[in-house]
């Protein structure tokens, strides 16, 4: 019985393990730190109160329950000790014949210790969680003071990265603000509580087409967020969030969505990451300098697809499709028949700025959609991304009250006392 050990539940892994269900003479285990898989392009809107915890997540347990070759252990990778084929967990030791990293990423603050130790992070539930009740404390606490430079400074928000999810996390808030905030909070009736997206590059959805971009920028101006562009973010000190150029914007909200990172295993040899602490692997998703290590998802970089010699997109779907890629390979390896080596299959990028405002783009054949189209189709495509059918009917049901009535009531501050003191406190 060959033992596959995969290290991480997100879309590569949870994908690897699923497509090698029932599969006889092999056993996995899946660890991961949460006792649960997640969605990740849905946590701006667990942090925006749109959904609840629970549409964007399922135990690890449920998913693979009755698939009798799955195993589920909940832990952190501590070390790999590749010459006797053995991991070292927070909470014990595990034997592999094949190990797979499929650790995802976590964010990049680029050496400024300001804003690790300050900034608010979005890339797990708890960060999600965090955010939302940050928020809603903030403005509760500004509905309390008189001083409208200090109300000014407490309702001014600044979004770190013009990517999909600042982009995302921008507009939803700015709606938030126009149709919900103005209603519910009439003590701060005549604040602006500035929204602001600082980019270090010349444009917002960087990967985008120009036409996208342009529109991107156009709508969340008109939604009333200001997009400060070749903007370097430098420190955050003092409630202020600096620039390289000198300039400062004063707030005590500072959301950091500009950068993410791989992560270092202690037994894996320096040679083996690339750029952004990514694993180089091979055709077949080996790390370079092993015999039975892979990786897959975003925590590896593969430079053989002649499409994307530079390594393709931390997405999604190049996740999933790894995934599924490695599972047939490992069951070729079990039959004796050839590898397929991985080829990604593009199936486009979105973005979804408000409410029926959206850019897609479909590269083969090339076809490109704004509004309410895109937004259509952003909406189906995440939908049916999710995991289960439970939340797929949960989140179509929010979103359909969320049209209509144009508000949410997920706007609950919740402090698990043994959660929180885990979690960092931004700068007051």
């Amino acid at each position: 019985m060959k033992e596959i050990l995969i290290i991480g539940g997100g879309f590569a892994g949870v994908n690897l393990a699923k497509n090698l269900a029932g599969l006889n003479r092999v056993r996995v285990t899946l660890v991961d730190l949460n006792n649960y898989n997640y969605f990740p392009p849905l946590l701006y809107q667990v942090a925006t109160g749109f959904l609840d915890v629970a549409n964007i997540t399922y135990p690890f347990r449920k998913l693979f329950a009755g698939k009798n070759n799955i195993r589920f252990r909940m832990g952190s990778l501590q070390s790999i000790d590749a010459p006797n084929n053995k991991v070292i967990l927070s909470n014990g030791e595990m034997h592999y014949d094949y190990l797979v990293i499929a650790t995802g990423t976590e964010s990049n603050y680029f050496g400024i210790e300001n804003i690790r130790k300050h900034g608010l992070t979005m890339k797990t539930i708890d960060d999600a969680v965090n955010i939302r009740n940050y928020i809603l404390m903030k403005i509760e606490e500004a509905t309390r003071l008189k001083d409208p430079e200090e109300i000014q400074k407490i309702t001014t928000m600044v979004i770190a990265g013009g990517g999909p999810t600042g982009v995302e996390l921008a507009g939803t808030i700015a709606e938030m603000k126009k149709n919900i905030f103005r209603k519910e909070y009439p003590e701060l009736a005549n604040q602006k509580g500035d929204i602001y997206l600082v980019d270090a590059l010349p444009v917002v959805l960087a990967p985008m087409s120009k036409g996208s971009q342009q529109y991107t920028h156009d709508v969340l101006t008109k939604l009333g967020v200001k997009v400060l562009l070749n903007k370097q973010v430098k420190d955050y000190a003092d409630n202020k969030v600096i620039f390289a150029d000198g300039s400062e914007i004063e707030t005590k909200m500072l959301i950091w969505t500009a950068g993410v990172a791989g992560r270092i295993f202690e037994g894996l040899p320096q040679d083996s990451y690339s750029k952004g602490k990514r694993l180089k692997v091979n055709e077949f998703n080996k790390i370079e300098g092993t015999t039975n290590i892979y990786a897959i998802g975003d925590a590896c970089i593969q430079t053989t697809d002649k499409n994307f010699p530079d390594g393709h997109p931390q997405l999604a779907q190049v996740a999933i499709q790894q995934g599924k890629n490695l599972a047939h390979n490992f069951k070729a390896m079990v039959s004796g028949t050839a590898l397929k080596p991985f080829k990604y299959f593009d199936k486009g990028s979105m973005a979804i700025i408000g409410r029926s405002k959206a850019v897609a783009e479909i590269p083969n054949p090339k076809l490109r959609f704004k509004g309410f189209i895109a937004w259509m189709m952003w909406l189906f495509v995440h939908l049916f991304s999710l995991i289960n059918f439970r939340n797929k009917l949960q989140t179509f049901f929010n979103w359909m009250i969320t049209f209509f009535t144009k508000d949410q009531s997920m706007r609950i501050i919740v402090r698990p006392t043994v959660v929180q003191d885990n979690l960092k406190t931004p700068a007051n």
